[in-house]
């Protein structure tokens, strides 16, 4: 079986920033900075998802995985599909 301990760890930090998203979210009242902190969660979620999608690719097409890495946020909101 395939160590996917990296994998993990992607996911980890996607769980963590959702439930930080779920967090904002659920206040009744969102303060300036828990604005700019919810864009920050979301922009970091869309990396990490972006970096799971990469090894993902790179392991389906019979490659090393690790040769994923995090894009720039910049990079990744002008992507285009």
């Amino acid at each position: 079986m395939e160590n996917h301990t990296p994998d993990q760890s992607v996911l980890t930090h996607i769980q963590q920033l959702t439930e930080k998203e779920e967090t904002l979210y659920g206040k009744p009242d969102l303060t300036d900075e828990d604005v700019k902190e919810l864009h920050d969660v979301k922009l970091k979620l869309d990396q990490y998802w972006d970096l799971m999608r990469q090894r993902r690719a790179f392991r389906d097409a019979g490659e090393d995985p690790e040769r994923a890495k995090m894009r720039s946020s910049d990079t990744i909101e002008h992507y285009k599909e």
